[in-house]
């Protein structure tokens, strides 16, 4: 996840004594005002960069000094202490990878970013240090390059407010977002742990057994109802969507796509468009209804918890199309067929939970979470009857 067994935070004291002794290298200060508009210098960089090796104890201030006297510009520091031995091109390019972290965390007010945990197209994921509380955090920037994307930023405050309307132990927290400089972020509860998706992968079989699964099950339809109940629909149930802590856990997380069942005005922008993730998502979601209902939710637990049962997804496909196509007219497959170890009663709650027309899914997630309680039941009781405990 971007953490390196050599990287450690230092504390406020090393921090300082690795200042003053970069000070005495860098004999001006034009970097804090070019660095508190939000783009990074190249002077910026290379102070940045002595900083850490110096702190690190991968060069002498001494050695950092010789290296910058023989750069011929500021961003060539890193090339001077590679070529003169200072420090080697693995340790460089993992310094540069830290540097926007550096960075960042020195444009967020009352936040410390510690290290980059999770990256994707639409912004950057940080464990983060809450000064006020002293309390970890996660923290979600979102990248400069979509700052004048009106649309993205507008999503990405969508997701806060969403989140911000929810109060449940199985659902990430939401604790604060604003913007710095040219950076718009959004602090959330930090969950040390994997996703569903992580944990399957990491499996013998790709798959769960029926107790664990339906145990997921149980508390992702309650954290649905929670949001339900507000009138929010998460729109992107899926296996990458759900955290384990490690205490087990399960959090719902990423309220990107989330919708108010009421928002008029962001279902006619949204009519006609495809959105979710094409294994998960729900027939109504691929044609771009303008009415999408919690209906839509079910369809997609159900699919993870098909996924998380069996060890393959529904409906899989060599290409997007025919896995959408499926989604949309082809029978649910009868869990037990793929799985012989799934129960017939779960398999069909998986075929009610998946029906294509959404008037024939439960009528509620907490109808749903009636059903799934009685069979994480049953599966519990065939647990215990079984030696090794298995399902």
């Amino acid at each position: 996840m971007g953490v390196h067994r050599w990287l450690r935070v230092p504390d406020r004291a090393q921090e300082t004594r690795a200042r003053e002794r970069v000070a005495d290298i860098f004999d001006d200060d034009t970097w804090l005002s070019d660095f508190a508009e939000g783009e990074a210098t190249p002077t910026e960089t290379a102070r940045l960069l002595a900083e850490l090796v110096i702190d690190r104890g991968l060069a002498t201030a001494d050695e950092v000094t010789e290296c910058r006297r023989h750069a011929k510009k500021p961003g060539s520091l890193g090339e001077m202490l590679v070529k003169y031995g200072a420090i080697t091109k693995n340790q460089l390019r993992r310094l540069r990878a830290d540097l926007e972290v550096e960075r960042s965390g020195r444009r967020i007010p009352g936040y410390r970013l510690l290290e980059q945990v999770g990256k994707g197209s639409m912004a950057a994921v940080f464990r983060a240090r809450q000064l006020s509380l002293d309390r970890i955090v996660a923290v979600k920037v979102l990248p400069q390059s979509k700052a004048s994307d009106e649309r993205m930023v507008e999503s990405f405050y969508a997701e806060s407010r969403a989140a911000a309307k929810l109060n449940h132990p199985n659902i990430v927290a939401a604790y604060d977002v604003g913007r710095a400089g040219q950076h718009h972020y959004y602090v959330m509860e930090f969950v040390e742990g994997a996703t569903v998706h992580v944990e399957l992968r990491a499996g013998d079989h790709g798959r769960m057994n029926e107790f664990v699964g339906l145990s997921i099950g149980v508390a992702m339809a309650d954290a649905l109802q929670h949001a339900h109940e507000r009138e929010l629909i998460h729109r992107d149930v899926k296996p990458k969507n759900i955290m384990i802590t490690a205490g087990g856990v399960p959090k719902l997380a990423d309220l990107g796509l989330a919708r108010l069942v009421r928002d008029d005005e962001r279902a006619a922008a949204e009519e006609g468009r495809t959105l979710g993730t094409p294994y998960y998502i729900s027939p109504e979601q691929i044609r771009g209804d303008r009415h999408i209902t919690p209906a839509t939710d079910i369809y997609s637990l159900g699919a993870t918890l098909f996924t998380m049962l069996t060890g393959r997804v529904p409906f899989p496909g060599t290409g997007l199309d025919e896995v959408l196509d499926k989604h949309l007219a082809a029978p649910v497959p009868f869990a037990t067929e793929v799985e012989p170890g799934v129960s017939e009663g779960v398999a069909e709650v998986l075929q009610r939970m998946m029906a294509k027309d959404p008037a024939a899914r439960y009528e509620s997630a907490a109808e749903l979470l009636v059903e799934l309680r009685a069979w994480k039941t049953v599966a519990e009781l065939r647990r215990n009857e079984q030696p090794n405990g298995a399902s």
